[in-house]
């Protein structure tokens, strides 16, 4: 058995990181034993290896917080579960291993789909669907624009808005990136610069854009707000460039033009059993179906962590990095 472990953070996530062999106890009443089928390397994990994350587990931690698995013992008192099931891994337990025990009644059995496209359940899809949701009152045929639309929730975030029948305005931040946001669906895609809202006035026609979704920060962020219409709202939830957001005064003052933060792991805290299974219901379903999946652009196996790591914090790839242990 191998998990990816770290007793230390860094700038550099790939040094911190390490296959290291382990052993499982017994399983106890209550839980089973689940082999990792599939699970993916986010921005949020590369953050929490260089320590920038808001929420950090104390160390030596094992890295990943989504993933999906088979199940392979269950103990003798478990109901509702049996050995070669799908199962959802609890959120945050650590998902870079080849094995893992679980309290069974946190595991969410799952239908009979590609794991590597489950694996991304809780994470990406949910960010995407919460924010498209929460923050403004879409009705079909409105505009939204979104930088990083080449990351992984920004292809949610096209799928799911032409599941509502909404457009998106899609801003890349190189030339090599445009070809597959047009191909997942993207009905406008430009690269960033500083006369981005002359052009997605060009590219609508004019027409209001009501929310913009930020995951870059630094003057994209300003980019995207003088993109918006009068009292739109813009919704940062990253900061890809590593740099705080800047947005001219005058969007506010003169525009009303409001900035928002979104977290996941927040959202989370707050929302009732209830509204988290709704959630994860319906995005179980469009992922069965195929009507949402995201682009892999590299799998590894968890003795290759080092290499799955550095290819996550680069940004030369058009797709998420998936361990599959």
């Amino acid at each position: 058995m191998l998990k990816a472990e770290y007793k230390t953070r860094g700038p550099v996530p790939q040094d911190v990181i390490e296959a290291v062999e382990f052993e499982l106890p017994a399983v106890a009443a209550g839980q089973a034993l689940v082999k990792v089928l599939a699970a993916p390397i986010n921005p949020s994990d590369v953050l929490t290896l260089t320590g920038e994350y808001g929420m950090l587990p104390p160390l030596p931690a094992i890295g990943g917080n989504e993933g999906v698995g088979e199940v392979l013992e269950v103990a003798a008192d478990v109901t509702g579960l049996k050995p070669g099931q799908t199962v959802l891994l609890p959120v945050g337990c650590g998902t870079w291993r080849t094995h893992l025990i679980a309290e069974a009644k946190q595991l969410i059995p799952l239908p009979s789909a590609d794991p590597q496209q489950l694996a991304m359940l809780t994470v990406n899809p949910p960010t995407a669907y919460l924010m498209l949701r929460d923050f403004v009152d879409l009705q079909p045929g409105d505009w939204v624009i979104q930088n990083a639309a080449n990351s992984g929730v920004g292809s949610y975030l096209i799928q799911l808005a032409k599941i509502r029948g909404l457009k998106t305005i899609n801003v890349v931040r190189r030339d090599s990136a445009v070809a597959a946001v047009q191909a997942e669906g993207g009905d406008v895609v430009l690269v960033d610069g500083p006369d981005l809202a002359k052009r997605v006035r060009e590219a609508t026609g004019g027409t209001p854009v009501k929310l913009g979704i930020d995951a870059v920060g630094g003057a994209s962020t300003d980019h995207l707000a003088a993109s918006l219409a009068e009292g739109g709202v813009l919704v940062n939830y990253g900061r890809m460039s590593g740099e705080p957001c800047q947005v001219n005064p005058g969007s506010f003052v003169f525009r009303d033009v409001t900035l928002k933060g979104f977290w996941l792991a927040r959202w989370f805290r707050q929302a009732t059993p209830q509204q988290q299974m709704q959630l994860f219901g319906e995005l179980i379903q469009l992922i069965a179906s195929g009507k949402l999946k995201a682009r892999i652009a590299a799998t590894y196996d968890i003795s290759r962590i080092k290499e799955a790591v550095a290819a996550a914090a680069g940004g030369e790839r058009n797709g998420k990095i998936v361990l599959v242990p």
